[in-house]
């Protein structure tokens, strides 16, 4: 069954292109032009998640999320604008958005957000998860044991976490925001490039499988990708 998205957009030209897009890519769509008639979508159909441009007539997209929440607060909320202000942004999280991106932007990278949030879920049920086989390796989180064909490593507690959560974002985004804040617990130019180096030296360590690969996704992250 397709995830159902609650797009709403006032731009319906913009609007429509959009809904085609994520339309091939397996969503069903539901575009509303204004904010007042995507409250009204909202609140006779279900939705996994919604997709918000901020300006717009006769309700905005601050104004439409907040009472999305109100209606239920574990609704996945995406802010779509043209305004890049540092105030916008922070209203955008303060209201509960899982992300916010400014126009214009790549739509690939817009799918592998909405990938991301929607199995960040799944996820979460799956974090107990400690054991994994995954192409010709074989991984152990609670041991620290990284296995790749006939040779064993011990990991370091950071590479160990970041192998796990890309293990269960296994050929999926992994978004590099999600795992500073698990693993570095803060955001900043000097944990990001840490990562950088952890996720190097994971590469090297698994590079030894040709059926693995860790690729970068448009700089905002990157994906274990399982080749066989």
């Amino acid at each position: 069954m397709s995830n159902r998205i609650l797009l709403v957009e006032d731009d319906q030209s913009f609007g429509a292109v959009l809904k085609d897009y994520l339309s091939i890519n397996n969503f069903e769509v539901t575009l509303a032009v204004d904010g007042e008639q995507g409250l009204k979508e909202f609140t006779e159909n279900e939705f996994d998640i919604c997709i918000f441009d901020v300006m717009m007539p006769k309700k905005d997209g601050f104004s439409l999320a907040e009472d999305v929440k109100k209606i239920d607060k574990n609704t996945p909320i995406i802010f779509l604008t043209a305004r890049n202000m540092r105030e916008d942004i922070l209203k955008g999280y303060q209201l509960g958005a899982d992300d916010y991106i400014t126009k214009p932007f790549d739509t690939e990278l817009l799918l592998y957000k909405i990938k991301a949030i929607l199995q960040r879920s799944s996820t979460i049920e799956n974090e107990e998860q400690e054991q994994f086989k995954i192409s010709n390796i074989f991984f152990d989180s609670m041991l620290r044991q990284l296995r790749v064909g006939d040779n064993d490593y011990k990991l370091s507690p950071k590479e160990n976490e970041l192998l796990k959560l890309l293990c269960l974002h296994r050929n999926d985004f992994m978004p590099r925001d999600l795992a500073l804040r698990k693993i570095w617990k803060k955001e900043n130019y000097f944990t990001a490039r840490s990562m950088d180096v952890y996720i190097a030296k994971l590469r090297k360590l698994l590079k030894e499988d040709d059926g693995l690969e860790i690729i970068n996704v448009h700089g905002e992250g990157f994906r274990l990708l399982v080749k066989n």
